[in-house]
């Protein structure tokens, strides 16, 4: 079963523009061995308008700095795809992309949310499900052609349209160089964060050419959640610490251009609306034949085995919100522990224009992992946090997960039995491409529940995801 993947060719230097509206961990505490799954308790949300959020989401200005639509369609070609339905100008660039009209009339394009957050699939786009496309791999072999954009760029445009684009280029030059990831297929939300704050004064969100926080080593890649989870969720990110207002959150890719407060307070003042419509997404359902008899016996499985953890589906739904210890999950550790190794980013999140006003967003350090909710889990390969496993049926039966593996990025085959992407083994690394989970940070190791079951009740497991 071939799902076609459209693979719109642009800069290395966009693609880095993909992460908005997904605050990727600066991560949790390391784990107590003597802990247990810790319940997350809700906090008050904002209300707001679904179709006003859609809205805002493909057409707004929530970045209000970019490059000049007629130097964009110089790089890029226009796209005939239009899986929006857009019209005017928007019909022409990529879903990931809105043009807006800036306060001089100039037309920008600008990054959106849906770089990380939508997919092609079967040449149809599902909205909220996470990209696992993008290639962060190779954003550090693009300075020179970073530069020589810049260079061209300038020669090319006016003045009027530079002033416009020179935010997005003076964050963009400052943090490519040190975004790229070990392997393709991966995130690099966390270290864009990272990047970003450590470049912004707390309170006023001003720039500084110069870092005020220091800044570590380490670039932890991460897997993009569906957004269609978070309705279910009383924390945001893998390790559950984004609490109190997720439209905080949700809007944190305005920190790539904001200027001041000011503008922050406007494009926030969207998020209500963006929120209620990503609380409205809908997981997209199995579109291949599934064992009604055989599904009913993986749901009697799942409930003895999983429910505890990752709740309930059908009439009556319900979602624990556990918050899972290290000591228990035994994933890789790298991402949670960064935030106990560089506290520094938690105190500048907690002192900011963020954690301010009405309903304030907050980071509390935990010592573990989420237990997701799994509706659509079929869709959401490759999994764990930081996407190194390939199928769920490699979850289940961690004898099967392969060391190094690679996939066909391009024109992705879905396999239906092990539900995950097709993919081959190879003995030892091939470059990027290939996941190698020996790496820091991309370990396979760790979820081990499935190993006590027998291949005939993890087969009748599966069937009855396929269903979620």
């Amino acid at each position: 079963m071939k799902w076609d993947v459209h693979a719109k060719k642009g800069i290395s230097l966009l693609v880095l523009m993909s992460l908005f509206g997904l605050w990727m961990l600066l991560l949790s505490a390391s784990s107590d061995p003597g802990d247990k799954p810790q319940f997350i308790p809700p906090s008050i949300q904002r209300g707001g308008d679904a179709q006003k959020g859609y809205q805002y989401l493909i057409t707004g200005d929530y970045l209000k700095s970019g490059l000049p639509y007629g130097y964009f369609n110089l790089l890029n070609g226009k796209d005939k795809h239009n899986y929006l339905n857009r019209t005017g100008k928007n019909a022409t660039v990529p879903h990931g992309y809105n043009v807006i009209r800036n306060e001089k009339g100039i037309d920008v394009v600008v990054p959106t949310c849906l770089q990380c957050h939508a997919q092609v699939l079967n040449d149809s786009l599902i909205v909220g499900l996470g990209n696992t496309m993008l290639d962060f791999s190779n954003i550090g072999h693009g300075n020179n052609f970073l530069r020589n954009l810049v260079t061209g760029f300038m020669q090319t445009v006016s003045p009027a349209q530079y002033d416009a684009s020179k935010d997005l280029i003076r964050s963009m030059s400052t943090i490519a160089p040190m975004m790229e990831t070990e392997v393709r297929g991966v995130n690099a939300a966390d270290r864009l964060a990272t990047l970003l704050v450590a470049h912004r004064d707390p309170e006023t969100l001003e720039w500084k050419n110069e870092p005020i926080l220091d800044i570590p080593n380490e670039v932890i890649p991460t897997d993009v959640p569906a957004w269609w989870l978070l309705k279910k969720k009383n924390a945001m990110f893998y390790n559950g610490f984004g609490r109190g207002d997720f439209g905080k959150f949700l809007m944190l890719s305005n920190i790539l251009t904001v200027k001041d407060t000011a503008e922050a307070r406007e494009v926030f003042s969207h998020f209500g609306d963006v929120l209620a419509y990503i609380k409205s997404i809908k997981a997209p359902k199995y579109p291949y034949p599934i064992d009604p008899i055989l599904s009913e016996t993986g749901k009697t499985i799942f409930i003895d085995h999983c429910s505890k953890c990752h709740g309930s589906y059908g009439k009556e739904e319900s979602y624990p919100n556990l918050l899972i210890p290290a000591s228990i999950i035994q994933t890789d550790s790298l991402l949670y522990k960064a935030n106990h190794q560089n506290p520094q980013f938690i105190a500048w999140f907690n002192k900011s224009w963020f954690a301010k006003g009405d309903l304030p967003a907050k980071l509390e350090p935990a010592n573990g992992y989420m237990a997701p909710p799994l509706d659509g889990v079929w869709a959401t390969a490759p999994y764990l946090h930081n996407g190194s496993v390939p199928t769920i049926e490699a979850v289940l039966n961690s004898s099967i997960r392969p060391t190094y593996w690679k996939r066909d990025f391009n024109h992705p085959v879905y396999n239906s039995q092990s539900l995950g992407w097709e993919f081959s083994s190879a003995n030892q690394p091939e470059g990027k491409k290939t996941y190698n989970t020996k790496l820091p940070g991309y370990s396979n190791s760790g979820h081990y529940f499935g190993n006590k079951l027998s291949d005939q009740e993890r087969k009748a497991l599966l069937e009855y995801l396929k269903t979620l």
